[in-house]
């Protein structure tokens, strides 16, 4: 399932930085002990730019204001909208977010059990209390707002999440697809027809600039939150054990720095275990097994991954005022909805005698299969156009609430076709040729059937009556004879009048 050109939302923070000025005194949060102290006066300048936001400054400003304006356009009090996952940096910022969100929604009366945090560290960190929150994301109507870091790695199966907010940074292409998937799943019960993305972090800018997914990073600078991320989305048992024997040579290394104090936490949090036995642990369990441990103790690695309990590791608390500057929509590139379909037009007369399907659509639309539309749809997704952001564009542009198949927009760029909306497209020629005949009654329901396909499909040709519900109908065969052997002439007609557009010859 497609996305419709995401939400870029910038602040004045994230354009410009948080910067404390020397001089300066600010808070400290140590995320082991969870102490706030005081810094000493600053001697230097210290800046955090987008990246570091939530992760090494803790900022409600920028939060609220992100969350303030997402909160315009996601209405918790209405299931057919959908759910909402809302990805955090850890299981500190998730509380942030549900904090501020429980704020921002409780002033307008909304139960605040639409919004929860699901983490794995729910009931404790308990595996039988994780399962039942999912279970009620899932089937309840609340929560229909969740604030998770780690549900990507559970398989969660969410049909109604419709939109995914990002306000944790991702490097790594395969573990952002992974990200994207929980939204990716159809649901009639909602009618969706695609998801929404919000990006107040710039996740599209920082992303590797390829467009496919590398492996895991396997080099040995690799930071635990890497190895970590990999070990949530490799599959094979051979990815997975050579992630974990990553992860265990890096406990080796890093065991050798552990302060006492520090070693005193890892022995707390870990269950008794100093690093050696932990690793000895790991070793000797099942692989299903050590990898979920793996994935359940994220907080022993930050202790290692940070140098125990060195200043270096701790958080800054900001209280820099925000803004809103801008909520616009993304096309890629800095492109805006006109260059958007300006390049799509370009692309697609550039390439009509290169791509055959493009070429049927603009001369012999009614010789598309269901097969030739397809691989085209994919072959315009690699080059970033999609129905579903050709549209949002258009909309964006003209202000007219038209919704085209992706079919119209071609011919509307190649030959200069009328561009009108999928259902008045189809309703048009079906109503010309219902004017055009005498029909029986039971030709007219066929004719309705036939009109309801064509509603949820852009394809109709004879092979179309041997698949889906035509088939289990009795096919081609029974419904030529309820046409009374006209059928393959109504098809044509009806590709005619749907094609019947104003476009000139390609």
């Amino acid at each position: 399932m497609d996305h419709d050109a995401p939400h870029i939302i910038e602040t004045k923070l994230s354009k410009e930085d948080i910067v404390f000025e020397k001089g300066e005194t600010v808070p400290i949060y140590d995320p082991v002990t969870r102490e706030i102290t005081n810094s000493d006066e600053l001697e230097d300048e210290l800046r955090f730019d987008v990246e570091k936001f939530n992760k090494q400054v803790i900022t409600e400003p920028f939060n609220r204001t992100v969350l303030e304006e997402i909160a315009r356009d996601i209405d918790p009090e209405t299931p057919e909208q959908g759910k909402t996952l809302i990805y955090a940096v850890d299981d500190q910022h998730a509380d942030l977010i549900v904090k501020v969100l429980k704020e921002i929604y409780g002033e307008l009366g909304v139960d605040n059990n639409a919004i929860m945090k699901i983490t794995g560290r729910v009931g404790g960190g308990n595996k039988k209390k994780v399962q039942e929150a999912i279970k009620r994301f899932k089937v309840e109507d609340y929560p229909s707002v969740v604030v998770t870091v780690d549900l990507l790695t559970t398989g969660v199966d969410v049909p109604e999440i419709s939109t995914l907010v990002f306000l944790r940074r991702v490097k790594s292409r395969i573990l952002f697809e992974q990200m994207l998937g929980r939204a990716t799943c159809l649901c009639p019960k909602i009618k969706k027809t695609h998801f929404e993305i919000y990006d107040a972090v710039g996740v599209y800018e920082s992303l590797e600039p390829v467009n496919t997914m590398k492996p895991v990073v396997s080099n040995p600078s690799a930071s635990f939150e890497d190895l970590l991320n990999g070990l949530a989305v490799v599959q094979s048992e051979e990815e997975v054990q050579n992630q974990i024997n990553m992860i265990l040579a890096k406990v080796q290394r890093k065991k050798r720095n552990l302060s006492g104090k520090a070693g005193e936490h890892f022995i707390d949090l870990s269950g008794g275990l100093d690093p050696t036995q932990f690793i000895q642990k790991i070793q000797g369990m099942k692989l299903d097994e050590a990898k979920q441990y793996v994935m359940d103790n994220d907080r022993l690695f930050r202790i290692l991954n940070e140098g125990g309990l060195n200043p270096h590791r701790a958080v800054v608390i900001s209280h820099k005022e925000d803004e809103l500057v801008g909520h616009t929509r993304g096309y890629g590139r800095g492109m805006q909805p006109k260059d958007y379909l300006e390049e799509f037009e370009s692309y697609v007369q550039s390439n009509l005698n290169r791509i055959a399907a493009l070429n049927i659509v603009c001369t012999r639309p009614s010789e598309l299969t269901r097969e030739s539309l397809k691989s085209l749809k994919l072959e315009l997704d690699r080059e970033g156009f999609t129905e579903q952001q050709l549209n949002t564009a258009y909309r964006e542009m003209s202000s007219e609430e038209i919704t085209a198949d992706i079919s119209s927009f071609i011919r509307r760029h190649a030959i200069g076709s009328v561009l009108m909306s999928h259902e008045e497209r189809i309703k048009r020629a079906v109503d010309k040729v219902w004017k055009n005949h005498d029909f029986s009654k039971q030709e007219l329901n066929w004719l309705g059937r036939i009109e309801k396909h064509l509603l949820n499909e852009s394809v109709l040709n004879v092979q179309t009556f041997d698949e889906d519900v035509f088939r289990d109908n009795g096919g081609y065969t029974r419904i030529n004879k309820v046409f009374r052997g006209n059928l393959e002439a109504i098809i044509r007609e009806i590709n005619t009048h749907l094609y019947d557009d104003g476009g000139h010859t390609a």
